[in-house]
């Protein structure tokens, strides 16, 4: 990575900051579908076509989280041989000047290293450059000794929050979510969908009050679903399957990496600028 500072000279987080000239886009792909070296050209890809936070997955072989389309991305990846070690060598590569987000779950960062738990991996993680995490099947009441560590090392720690998470859960994740918190916007697993859930703008309603971007996933996949979420209240949206669909389809087609690569960067900058579009007429840029 170009710049693997965790906060800028007003001490704020990498994330926080990624979302002040909004609204931001945070893209999702798989580290290793199908490679490294595509991962690589497809992440950068994105951030020319406009996006603020790369979601990076670490592959794990229970993503109970996700829909089809990642799961399959995911096994092209594990079968492809991507490893914890592999992905941190992969963010060290990467030539982009945008915070990534390390997207996993719990066993791969509790089992690295010498000792159990989750501080090896973190210390790895922002040695090699990541700004947060995002790990969607850790508990907010089991969650200390990951957020512990992301405080250590300065990295934020990222809570998904769904349309049935209780009032008394929700404030205990946003006592310990930093850098933007990630708004489930229908119930189910990931997955792009043809419209946005009537759940988005009750979802946004009851963050009102929080001290942290919003940014609202599952199920974005066209600018005008953007702009839409945007126009709800949203800081920003996030955006995986869409992608992901992109690479399978080149995976299918045996398509260059470079064609995926300028499909995927056409496709961010499409959501970019439905995302502003969302905004009132005199605050877009």
């Amino acid at each position: 990575m170009s710049d693997p500072e965790t906060a800028d000279a007003r001490g704020r987080s990498r994330l926080a900051a990624a979302f002040e000239d909004g609204p931001a886009l945070v893209s999702y792909v798989a580290a290793g579908d199908p490679s490294a070296e595509a991962t690589k050209a497809y992440v950068e890809a994105l951030v020319d076509g406009g996006t603020d936070v790369v979601e990076l997955g670490l592959p794990f072989s229970e993503p109970v989280a996700e829909g089809t389309t990642i799961q399959n991305a995911i096994k092209r990846a594990l079968d492809a041989g991507m490893t914890p070690d592999d992905y941190l060598d992969l963010v060290r590569d990467l030539d982009v000047d945008v915070p990534v987000v390390c997207m996993t779950y719990y066993n791969l960062l509790f089992r690295y290293g010498d000792e159990p738990g989750p501080a090896e991996f973190v210390a790895a993680a922002a040695e090699a450059g990541v700004s947060g995490f995002v790990v969607p099947d850790l508990p907010v009441d089991e969650s200390g000794p990951l957020y512990e560590a992301c405080r250590e090392h300065g990295l934020d720690l990222v809570f998904i929050v769904a349309p049935t998470t209780t009032p008394e859960r929700l404030e205990r994740m946003l006592d310990r979510t930093t850098g933007f918190v990630y708004v489930q916007g229908r119930l189910g697993t990931t997955g792009a969908r043809d419209d946005v859930s009537d759940d988005t703008p009750d979802a946004l309603a009851r963050l009102r009050d929080a001290d942290v971007p919003k940014a609202v996933g599952f199920g974005i996949s066209t600018g005008e679903q953007a702009r839409e979420v945007v126009a709800s209240g949203a800081d920003g949206v996030i955006v995986g399957s869409a992608y992901v669909d992109v690479v399978a389809e080149g995976v299918a087609d045996d398509l260059p990496t470079a064609d995926v690569a300028d499909r995927l960067e056409a496709l961010a900058a499409e959501l970019k600028a439905g995302a502003r579009k969302g905004l009132p007429e005199p605050e877009r840029k």
